[in-house]
């Protein structure tokens, strides 16, 4: 558990796929319409940045003591800005757009409701229930198909985008970056304060760079 890392990569193949919501979802208008999008290969961390990952790096910001328990919990209570100033003083990080997290999330099941297919996995604490008492260890569960340890579920993920309500009605077809501007910036993912800690792989959310929410993290890419 001490060796949890937001050091360990895996590659997320360049893919095509519908990105947004099945007409059978109970989705939100920004989720819609569905629509094509081409994303190029990247690399992905198959965990999120945890709170001993931005305490060792970045003693100021976080826990400086290692610690066995922290080392697998998620950093939360992180701003957008919080998260990109990581990604910059680290420097061969960044942000996940929304395409590529969702195209991620998806770990090459096409078209399902959740990373790891339309049903919920039993690993899931309290049967996937919530409000819990706070995030639970990023090691718990299994992996979606490309890999990725709790992606969709225990906290929510900042993206790079802005958010825009009507972006998909204009969005490209490769390696969409969001809109040029915004209020919000869009995240991913479930989280444990929620009546339900999972999200459907298409669900989007959207909060303000400069808040610090507990059940606000992120996971990183690899800068090509």
């Amino acid at each position: 558990m001490g060796n949890v890392t937001s050091d360990e990569f895996v590659t997320i193949p360049a893919g095509r796929f519908l990105m947004g919501a099945r007409d059978d979802e109970p989705a939100q208008d920004d989720e819609r319409p569905r629509h094509w999008v081409e994303v190029d290969a990247f690399e992905m961390a198959v965990y999120p940045v945890t709170e001993n990952d931005i305490g060792c790096r970045f003693p100021e910001i976080g826990k400086t003591t290692p610690d066995v328990v922290f080392a697998a919990m998620p950093a939360t209570g992180v701003s957008w800005e919080d998260a990109v100033d990581y990604c910059r003083r680290r420097g061969d990080v960044r942000l996940p757009t929304e395409a590529e997290w969702e195209w991620a999330a998806r770990g090459g099941l096409e078209g399902a409701l959740y990373p790891w297919g339309d049903g919920i996995p039993d690993w899931l604490p309290n049967g996937g229930k919530g409000p819990l008492d706070g995030p639970w260890p990023v090691t718990l569960g299994e992996p979606n198909g490309f890999g990725l340890m709790g992606i969709g579920a225990n906290i929510h993920e900042w993206c790079a985008d802005w958010h825009g309500a009507s972006y998909y009605t204009e969005s490209p077809l490769r390696n969409p970056q969001g809109p040029a501007t915004g209020v919000r910036r869009a995240s991913r993912g479930g989280a444990w304060r929620h009546a339900f800690t999972f999200s459907r792989c298409a669900q989007r959310s959207k909060l303000g760079p400069t808040l610090r929410y507990t059940d606000y993290g992120f996971r990183v890419v690899k800068i090509r």
